[in-house]
């Protein structure tokens, strides 16, 4: 029998080595096509939805007037809504504001084929009118099928006030979230805490027909929300209150927090999580066993956090059940910082997150490099990772949003200014450009 040389087994192990990683770059879905957006300013896509033609439509806001950006009415940032066919190329776009700041934070197709998106402002002029005058407004934008006007809403008091997630209710109507400093104006029943979690529900024409703040003493807040199968509504954000409404604070600096509401936007029941750190609840879904999947991140490693890798901040997913106990939870990472920004339940049963990361180790191998990276990650119904993959150049990209296609594949939106690896085209030099990402569906890790 032959002796294999030292030299000859060192190379047949860096070939397994090899050829291992390469299997484990193969088992994530392949880039379909990837588009960076915007001019020579600053540009982010902060949500991306699928439309019932298979294109896309993304929201956000820019600071161009020049490149992919036409139409901008000249503040320091506008609102920006554009509308892409399926091989990701613009159909249309519109920038939306007046003199002030204008931020589009996220953007749903109606059913009458149009569009609604939500954001805040602090303009009372150009595309913004009926400003109540604060130091931020909720606001609330329809659009046509061709990204025209219909009808705008801006809404809040005195203090600050914004609108982030949003959805058309099973009645023709809205339901949004987001926060609020006011008491006054379109808000009242604010229970006086630095900021509270705001609700509101609208009907088809835009008009108010409830309106609720949640919250304690402290600093409370909503990011997600959702109606639920009952007619109900779920929402997610985070709290530093242990009073008013808020009760079973474990006590950490920051914690998250999940609150489902009835038909009428009284408290059915709500949860706190999290430990002695802070723990963010960024994005909430319900899930096929009317359960509900929640995301966001944490540095704590203790209460309902255990099993953190150790990094600055971990990626965090939690499972609950229909009354809101947790079934299981998992975080993700390494020893940098790792977010998750968005989360969906896929057509398997499994979740699908988009998040970002700054690790290469731990659960983030083959990191492009940069400062933060795109990191997509596919579980499975137990919370196991079935596939993840960073994407990104040698600058920084950011993920803010995420969804399952119509073609078994994945759509994330964010923002971008590396100009190689996983970008190309990128309009901008050293600002942000808005960055889209289509993926092809999962084959197993075949060739």
């Amino acid at each position: 029998m032959k002796k294999i040389s030292y030299v000859a087994m060192l190379a047949l192990l860096c070939s397994i080595y090899a050829f291992a990683d390469a299997e484990a770059k193969a088992a994530a879905p392949n880039v379909e096509w990837s588009r960076a957006f915007g001019g020579s300013g600053t540009d982010e896509a902060n949500f991306i939805q699928q439309t019932n033609d298979d294109g896309y439509i993304f929201a956000g806001w820019t600071s161009s007037s020049d490149g992919d950006v036409s139409g901008n009415p000249g503040g320091e940032r506008s609102a920006w809504i554009v509308k892409l066919n399926a091989a990701g190329r613009i159909e249309w776009q519109r920038a939306f504001g007046g003199s002030g700041r204008d931020i589009a934070l996220f953007v749903r197709q109606t059913n009458d084929g149009g569009y609604i998106f939500t954001g805040w402002t602090t303009s009372s002029d150009g595309d913004v009118s009926g400003n109540p005058g604060g130091q931020s407004s909720a606001w609330i934008v329809k659009l046509n099928a061709s990204g025209d006007i219909e009808w705008l809403r801006c809404l809040g008091g005195s203090g600050a006030d914004s609108a982030v997630d949003i959805q058309q209710t099973s009645d023709g109507g809205y339901i949004f979230a987001g926060s609020t400093s006011s008491d006054d104006g379109d808000v009242s029943g604010n229970p006086g805490g630095e900021r509270s979690a705001w609700i509101v529900k609208l009907n088809a024409s835009g008009n108010i027909e409830w309106q609720r703040c949640f919250g304690g003493s402290g600093a409370d807040t909503a990011s997600s929300i959702q109606q639920t199968s009952d007619g109900g509504y779920i929402f997610a954000g985070t709290t530093t209150s242990n009073d008013g409404d808020v009760s079973g604070n474990p006590g950490g600096e920051r914690s998250a927090w999940i609150v489902k509401l009835n038909t009428s936007g009284d408290i059915e029941w709500q949860r706190v999580f999290g430990g002695s750190g802070n723990d963010w609840a960024r994005s909430i879904r319900q899930t096929s066993d009317s359960g509900y999947i929640f995301a966001g991140w944490t540095n704590s490693s203790d209460g309902d956090v255990p099993g953190n890798p150790g990094g600055q901040s971990s990626a965090w997913v939690v499972k609950l059940n229909a009354s809101g106990n947790i079934e299981w939870q998992r975080v993700l990472g390494g020893s940098g910082s790792d977010f998750v920004r968005s989360i969906r339940q896929t057509s398997d049963g499994g979740y699908i997150f988009a998040g970002n990361t700054s690790s290469d180790d731990g659960d983030v191998p083959n990191d492009p490099g940069g400062g933060f990276s795109a990191w997509i990650v596919k579980l499975s119904a137990s919370g196991n990772i079935e596939w993840q993959r960073v994407f990104g150049g040698s600058g920084n990209d950011v993920v803010t949003s995420i969804e399952q296609t119509s073609d078994g594949g994945y759509i994330f939106a964010g923002e971008t200014t590396s100009h190689d690896g996983d970008v190309s085209g990128n309009p901008g030099d050293w600002r942000p450009s808005a960055w889209i990402v289509k993926l092809a569906p999962y084959d197993g890790g075949s060739e």
